[in-house]
């Protein structure tokens, strides 16, 4: 949008710089020839910047990685702890901190009002006496007007700059002031205001013409949004990493979140000692049962592991890695006088800075512990039963959980030494000759073991391991591939929801699917208790776009739509923010299990879905909230990207093409980012797809050669060269081999 809006900029200012300068006040519509009258009360930039210092705050929004993803810059307006700033300085469903310049930090409690149109937000955050900014009169900015710019800029916070007001402009029905000022990446949504320290805009964006030259949005925009506020509490408009209620219930603080499947804990929780648990909320099995988790601890000196037989509060065991030692505890209250050590083990099986695997076995008088496969400890302990299981986190210790289990025997597969020897040997092959496709498939026969000597091997061969692993991704993706296309062999009645979810794995092996695969399962069940059999197709489709898109926060992703998540569907489930094709699936797959049959369809540039009904297509837009598109609308969406045709010659999408489209969207963004070796992952498992593609073949030779993998690159070429598909230039593909 930003883009589009800078290339409408050059053309208005071209097409608007007489208007802007003209003495003739008929073609003065804006009033911009009207210069102020410089006062004494008038105050100089140094002055401003002092006085107003204290109203202007850094803003930062947390990115998919818990990581600060954006800074930009936001101005208080009331005393009471309100801050205006852009919509695009917060993102979209993104956890937001306020910074002053005394170094005083709050986080938002709620959006007070926003309009993406406008580009504006309203934050609230809980503090008060706070010293206000004056906002200006409703267009008293008249063309000439020194004003003085506050923000970010690059990082640089709390800077001044100023200069004057060149012009108010319309652009697409929209008012912007321009202004004679460097804006820069951080300036966004900071104050512009005249030399009484009224604001009279806010900061939007740097224009593409001149470097001294920006834009901001005029006042009475924000006015009239903070007089019709829309509030959201922060709970509604954080989607990313939520935990799953139905499973999962935080305890006592810390921040509990979820990513591919991996559940991350920072911050220390209320308890004593810093105590926070995240309780499992589905039912346990009768005694004896066991419970299981991989985790693994950023530092050493923290704590965090199973917590088992839980009252839901401050009853429970622990079983845990802490300093270095494994502990099995017992709390039976909220204070250090109800916690008892009952084993605290040291020993060698811990691997510290890496996955650890705990299993505790609970009988009716016995608790046995396991560290990654092997017992050590057991004690008779009959204090607590018929409590629920969970995780539990200590301290500071920042702290990531995977592969959670709860089952009446979870012992791991032994695999025999006999397979083990065979394993190890074609990985000694593999290592002299690592494209030997034959000890690949071996190693197929058994993943599972193959993945773990594949690790074990490479911590012993430092020498080779960059080799081993990719080996070791190799045997991964070359077994998801398979899954991809025997899932796809069985046509319309293959999953395409287990197919996208693949896809993820593929790139992702801690994925695991299933958790989201049953997340779809259990939102269907949803819908099925909430839609009437007996409605029409049209009220059944509506029900779902109000389940997806207002109930559960579904969106598409604006201001991070390229990003690699938004094609991975279980972080697309995650976050609740993907792009049309993954938000497509999502649709297409709840419809298939309430017994309503959609459609994608795959027009140039944005995938939406469709339905038959008296003979007629309905389309229907995920990506912007379940929007029923026209015919006409469709037509234009083919246009817009080719010049000319109809939506109509696009006919539906089957699962195999959809599968090929999210892949070729993934293979773009690497490309893009010049991630070659990744592109080249998504060309290979397309080629398996479809071997006789010619572009991809050609995709696949050019990738090698960035990769240096020339000789990989003439074998393609060859097929080229020996089929001779209808499209490809020859000539130069043998020129390119003969250089080769």
């Amino acid at each position: 949008m930003v883009r589009f809006l800078e290339h409408a900029i050059l053309i208005l200012f071209l097409t608007y710089h007489s208007v802007c300068f003209s003495q003739n006040e008929e073609e003065d519509p804006f009033g911009l020839n009207e210069l102020p009258i410089i006062k004494a009360e008038d105050k100089t930039a140094e002055l401003l910047a002092k006085e107003k210092r204290s109203s202007i705050v850094v803003i930062t929004q947390e990115g998919r990685d818990g990581k600060v993803s954006g800074t930009g810059t936001g101005f208080v307006i009331s005393k009471d702890g309100l801050i205006a700033t852009c919509a695009h300085v917060i993102g979209e469903s993104r956890p937001i901190k306020v910074r002053f310049e005394d170094g005083k930090e709050y986080e938002v409690t709620e959006i007070f009002a926003w309009d993406r149109k406008l580009d504006l937000a309203i934050l609230k955050i809980e503090a008060k006496d706070l010293i206000e900014l004056a906002l200006a009169k409703e267009d008293t900015a008249k063309q000439g007007t020194k004003v003085i710019a506050m923000g970010n800029p690059q990082g640089l916070e709390f800077s001044v700059v100023s200069g004057i007001i060149s012009g108010l402009r319309e652009i697409e029905g929209s008012s912007l002031i321009q202004i004679a000022i460097p804006i820069e990446p951080g300036n966004s949504g900071g104050p512009l205001m005249d030399t009484k320290g009224n604001v009279q805009g806010i900061l939007n964006m740097k224009s593409a013409i001149t470097e001294n030259l920006g834009f901001a949005i005029p006042v009475r925009d924000l006015i009239r949004l903070l007089e019709k506020p829309n509030q959201i509490a922060m709970k509604n408009w954080l989607t990313i990493g939520q935990l799953n209620s139905a499973i999962w219930k935080p305890m006592m603080g810390a921040n509990w979140k979820q990513r591919a499947g991996k559940i991350m804990v920072t911050k220390p929780g209320s308890g004593f000692g810093g105590r926070s648990l995240c309780i499992f909320q589905k039912e346990i099995p009768k005694l004896p049962y066991e419970v299981k988790v991989e985790v693994r601890l950023t530092e050493q000196s923290g704590a965090a592991g199973l917590i088992f037989e839980s009252d839901g509060n401050n009853k429970h065991y622990g079983f845990y890695p802490s300093e270095g030692n494994i502990r099995l505890t017992r709390f039976e209250g909220p204070d250090v006088l109800s916690w008892s050590i009952l084993d605290q083990v040291s020993t060698q099986l811990y691997r510290p800075e890496e996955w650890n695997r705990l299993r505790v076995r609970v009988e009716e008088e016995k608790i046995i512990g396991y560290l990654n496969g092997e017992k050590i400890c057991e004690l008779n302990d009959t204090v607590l039963r018929g409590g629920k299981a969970g995780l539990a986190k200590f301290r500071s210790t920042e702290a990531e959980f995977k592969h959670f289990e709860i089952g009446k025997d979870l012992s791991p597969k032994i695999t025999p030494k006999e397979t083990i020897t065979e394993l190890n040997r074609q990985i000694d092959i593999l290592i002299q000759d690592p494209i030997n496709n034959e000890a690949i498939s071996e190693l197929d026969s058994d993943v599972i073991a193959s993945k773990s000597l594949l690790k074990k091997k490479i911590k012993e061969l430092k020498n080779t391991t960059e080799s081993l692993k990719r080996i070791h991704d190799q045997v991964h993706r070359k077994h998801i591939t398979k899954k991809i296309i025997n899932e796809l062999s069985k046509g319309a009645k293959s999953d395409l929801a287990l197919c996208a979810l693949l896809i993820a794995q593929h790139d992702n092996q801690e994925l695991d699917i299933e958790i989201y695969h049953s997340e779809i399962n259990r939102m269907a069940m949803d819908l099925k208790d909430i839609i009437n059999p007996e409605d029409s197709k049209e009220n059944k489709v509506n029900t779902i776009s109000k389940y997806l898109f207002e109930d559960n926060g579904y969106h598409g992703s604006r201001t991070d739509y390229y990003n690699r998540s938004n094609s991975y569907l279980n972080e697309v489930i995650d976050d609740r923010e993907g792009i049309p094709i993954t938000l497509s699936v999502i649709f297409i797959e709840l419809a298939s299990r309430i017994n309503l049959e959609l459609k994608g369809l795959g027009l140039p540039g944005h995938f939406v879905v469709f339905y038959n009904e008296e003979g007629k297509r309905k389309i229907v837009d995920p990506f912007n909230n379940g929007k029923n598109i026209t015919s006409d609308e469709a037509d234009q969406i083919v246009k817009n990207q080719l010049g000319s045709g109809s939506a109509s010659e696009y006919s539906a999408a089957d699962n195999l093409s959809i599968v090929k489209r999210m892949i070729y969207n993934l293979k773009g963004i690497t490309i893009d980012n010049k991630e070659y070796s990744d592109a080249l992952n998504y060309v290979n498992l397309l080629i398996e797809l479809d071997p006789d593609d010619p572009q991809e073949r050609l995709s696949r030779a050019i990738l090698n050669i960035q990769n240096k993998q020339e000789q990989n690159a003439k074998s393609d070429l060859e097929w080229l060269l020996q089929t001779k598909p209808e499209g490809i230039h020859l000539q130069r593909i043998q020129e390119l081999y003969n250089r080769l």
